[in-house]
């Protein structure tokens, strides 16, 4: 690949990782180095928590064989896909920002060895709130998030942690720093 860099956005369920994108899309807007791709997953968009595009599991699956991901994983029972449209951004030397999961991270550093890693955490009671907030689980669909923090990050990888507990200006704030640290 080129010159660009590859950030995987990573954390639990309601650490904040959605809403930090899109704040940091938001002010970086006017910044041509940096690209937010939209991911594809196998579940309804509720426009107003999350920022992906909806998919049918069938098509997600037909897509995939035609190598319309870059990346891609399960979790939660639902497909989850990075555009192969990144690998042009990239070559052009683009940061290009991704919410993904843990259980990609080692294949991306496979396929782009020089992707970072941001950890969005937000403390228990903080995600439980957001979670229930999303009003799309049930209380142990909840509870069941809650229990899973994630796989370990893989052995040599470290990440910039990101705190999401407190008022969100500062987890922004935290979160844009991270990213003007990548672009230098």
């Amino acid at each position: 690949m080129g010159h660009g860099a590859l950030i995987l956005v990573v954390g639990p369920s309601g650490a904040g990782k959605d809403t930090l994108i899109e704040a940091a899309r938001t002010q970086l807007a006017a910044d041509p180095r940096f690209v937010f791709p939209r991911r594809t997953v196998t579940r309804a968009a509720i426009a107003a928590l999350e920022d992906h595009d909806s998919i049918d599991p069938n098509e997600f699956r037909r897509q995939k064989l035609r190598g319309a991901y870059a990346l891609d994983w399960e979790a939660h029972g639902l497909n989850y896909g990075v555009p192969a449209a990144i690998d042009a951004a990239l070559v052009a030397g683009r940061i290009v920002v991704v919410n993904t999961s843990r259980k990609v991270i080692e294949r991306a550093f496979e396929k782009y060895p020089d992707c970072r890693v941001l950890l969005v955490t937000a403390d228990p009671h903080t995600r439980a709130a957001r979670l229930a907030g999303r009003g799309r689980e049930s209380e142990s669909d909840v509870a069941a998030r809650l229990a899973h923090e994630g796989a370990p990050l893989p052995v040599g990888v470290t990440a910039t942690i990101i705190d999401n507990s407190g008022a969100l200006a500062d987890g922004i704030a935290a979160f844009v720093g991270a990213l003007g640290t990548v672009a230098g």
